[in-house]
């Protein structure tokens, strides 16, 4: 019930005129930018995080919410219509997406999607009111070692999931803790990686990071291959579904939202996994299994209601926990430190107006998303015909302004474009972007936790793990790093008893 009037609460917050005119221009901002070819929610919510610096905390958010929706629907609209995906978790929209649009479905399967959110939305933001409090009540509790421990988790788990091998997500988090490193030593003020720059003492910004590595690295990259034919969007009516439509994709809608959110909640790499266990389920079950590759509308609900109730999800994480499980999280997070919040377990005490109106905000920005861009479909399909130099030129354009508005020096423009070649250079080699990023953040506070813990045992390693929360913790981080040897062990032995039974 305590949860139930903060929310409330909430919502009076979150519905007054000037809050639901940022919901729902930070809707119409996060679909316009994230409908554009290769631009996905996290793109999207770091290009236009400098738009809300003006803005007091909470009003900030609630725009920030609707970003983050309008960004996710915005990328399963390029996956439709281009068959391309803005960010990994539209990848499996465009499976059963871009066929239904080349049959002339297109307007259906927008719909799919855009419903699909709204019900992932919905039934996610619902289960984030009920078990928030409760994860932040257990987590004050939480010590130095423990919280260590879930970095670690949060670390390995991101690694091990994305990128094309795990030598490459542990790369990619290797340039993140590095980049985390530049400044002064928090505990002894001593200088690290700032090459005698006053500039760099404070360290380097995380949204000049975020901005860098996503917009930039992106930007640079599509510039590098634009001698490419580039796709030519399918056009669009009126978003609508027909009554067999409906009669297929409202079971998908609702069974999408409980396998996404526990996913979202654990540190797990986001929604890549759970999209795709999604469509594996809706294929194994649906009654019209020849149409799935062919532009089944049940590929294209289950899956998106999964993605939106998996973004639902990591805000549990990053609410009480303060770990980002996603690229929009910890991009959401660089937000909260902007403003000097820290997310974590004592955020809904400390700040409980800003929390449950964000909160609110994501029921107000789920209605918006459906209300608006329903009708608005046709409209952002023709958005995709920008051509790609004045695109990626304005990104640039933007990015740089918003990089100087973090603090105003003409120094932050130049580790902007530096860590943007640093983008490329990880695209090129097909380093994931999602580690980098989360060892910016969490890298810092992943030190400051250890070495609290170090202290507290005077230097002994078995600082570490002198809980059985943090025992726990390292025994699945062991569990994820042994799991694919011993999968792969076994699969090589299971080869060699077939090929030898083969042979006898």
């Amino acid at each position: 019930m305590d949860s139930f009037t903060q929310l409330m609460s909430g919502f009076g917050t979150a519905l007054t005129p000037n809050h639901l005119l940022l919901a729902a221009i930070g809707v119409l901002l996060g679909t316009f930018i994230g409908v554009l070819p290769g631009i996905g929610p996290a793109m999207a919510v770091a290009l236009l995080l400098p738009v809300t610096y003006g803005l007091e905390p909470t009003g900030a958010f609630i725009m920030f919410a609707g970003i983050y929706y309008g960004g996710m629907f915005g990328g399963s609209t390029t996956s439709i219509l281009l068959n391309t995906p803005g960010e990994s978790a539209a990848v499996v929209a465009a499976i059963e997406g871009n066929p239904m649009a080349r049959k002339g479905r297109g307007s259906q399967a927008l719909a799919a999607a855009a419903i699909g959110h709204f019900a992932g939305g919905l039934i996610g933001t619902t289960l984030l009111v009920l078990l928030a409090p409760t994860v932040a009540a257990l987590a004050v509790d939480i010590g130095a070692p423990d919280y260590f421990a879930i970095m670690v988790l949060a670390f390995i788990a991101v690694t091990s999931v994305l990128g094309k091998s795990r030598v490459r997500g542990f790369a990619a988090l290797l340039i993140g803790l590095v980049i985390g490193l530049v400044g002064l030593d928090e505990m002894t003020g001593q200088q690290r990686l700032t090459f005698g720059s006053l500039q760099l003492a404070d360290g380097i910004d995380v949204v000049i990071v975020a901005v860098g590595l996503f917009a930039v690295g992106e930007s640079l990259w599509v510039a590098l291959h634009l001698r490419r034919r580039p796709a030519q969007p399918i056009p669009v009516g009126r978003a609508w579904l027909g009554r067999d439509d409906l009669r297929r994709a409202w079971k998908p809608w609702l069974r999408g939202p409980l396998i996404g959110f526990p996913f979202g909640a654990l540190p797990a790499g986001g929604a890549e996994i759970p999209t795709f266990l999604s469509y594996a389920v809706e294929k194994r079950l649906s009654r019209n299994k020849a149409e799935f590759g062919h532009g089944a509308i049940e590929g294209v609900a289950g899956p998106e209601a999964t993605a939106s109730a998996s973004a639902a999800g990591t805000l549990v994480s990053m609410l009480t926990l303060g770990l980002p499980t996603t690229a929009v999280a910890a991009v959401m997070l660089a937000a909260f430190q902007q403003y000097g919040i820290q997310p974590g377990p004592l955020l809904f005490e400390r700040e409980p107006t800003l929390v449950w109106g964000l909160i609110a905000s994501l029921f107000v920005g789920t209605v918006l998303l459906l209300v608006l861009n329903l009708p608005l479909a046709p409209v952002w399909a023709k958005l995709l015909k920008i051509p790609r130099p004045y695109l990626y030129a304005g990104i640039l354009f933007f990015a740089a302004v918003g990089a100087y508005a973090v603090s105003g020096q003409v120094a932050d423009l130049l580790v902007l474009f530096v860590i943007g070649l640093i983008g490329l250079a990880m695209r090129r080699y097909g380093l994931p972007v999602l580690p980098a990023v989360l060892g910016v953040i969490l890298g810092p506070a992943a030190e400051q936790q250890m070495r609290r813990a170090l202290q507290l045992s005077d230097g002994s390693l078995t600082g570490l793990v002198n809980t059985s929360f943090s025992i726990v913790v390292y025994a699945i981080v062991a569990a994820v790093l042994l799991w694919p040897v011993v999968a792969s062990a076994r699969k090589r032995r299971a080869e060699r008893i077939r090929v030898g039974a083969d042979g006898s």
